[in-house]
């Protein structure tokens, strides 16, 4: 592999239903990936999206090195059920020196260890049914990332009492706590509006902040 940006080149290893969706969503990003997994059609499957995907069957130091996973920028462990083993690789890629450590976690105490040893936890499974929780409980609420410390951005369609007013009249900084961040019309994302913009029905906006503030000023939106 012709050596590369570390910001730019990402790792994945374990191709499971989160691995192999992971290295589609990036390569379709215009990402490059290198994908390693000891199942060799799990990896066939994958070398129509990147053309560095390996069949590794012993997940050693040397191996990592060979197919150069030092080189990415962040690499993500998919291999959350095989509890030793994520444990071991995720120690591995850490001595490598990759900057950025994702390990898939399937329990509280899995991610516990994990996170001791320096690298992010996701929970798919747990994040997913929160996700579509969020979505059942709020209707408009059309996505969300978790950030740290409480806080979220979330995607929001307008209705509402927020229809026709603009968001100097709204003012959600100082009465909610929570700032918009980016207002989407007609397929286009404007990042550059001004307090005088005026929302119409159909609009989406993505707001920042707490999630108690978030959740408020959605109830308030629905009332």
């Amino acid at each position: 592999m012709k050596k590369q940006d570390p910001s730019t080149l990402y790792g994945v290893i374990g191709l499971g239903r989160f691995g192999t969706a992971l290295v589609k969503t990036l390569t379709e990003a215009g990402k490059e990936v290198i994908a390693i997994d000891k199942n060799e059609e799990k990896v066939r499957e994958v070398r129509s999206y990147t053309d560095y995907a390996f069949v590794v069957d012993n997940l050693s130091e040397t191996a990592l090195k060979e197919t150069g996973m030092q080189n990415c920028g962040t690499v993500t462990i998919c291999i959350g059920e095989q509890i030793d083993m994520s444990i071991l690789t995720t120690m591995l890629v850490i001595k490598l020196g990759v900057p950025n450590v994702i390990a898939k976690a399937t329990s509280e105490v899995h991610g516990e260890v994990l996170k001791r040893m320096g690298a992010t936890v996701v929970y798919p499974e747990a994040d997913m049914a929160v996700r579509i929780g969020r979505r059942l409980i709020f209707g408009n609420l059309l996505d969300y990332v978790a950030l740290a410390d409480g806080v979220e951005v979330r995607r929001i369609a307008v209705g509402g009492h927020v229809v026709g007013r603009s968001i100097q009249e709204l003012d959600v900084r100082r009465v909610y706590g929570i700032n918009i961040i980016a207002v989407e019309r007609d397929g286009r994302t404007d990042v550059e509006f001004t307090a005088n913009y005026r929302f119409s029905q159909g609009d989406t906006i993505a707001v920042i902040g707490k999630i108690d503030k978030i959740d408020r000023f959605e109830k308030e939106l629905q009332d």
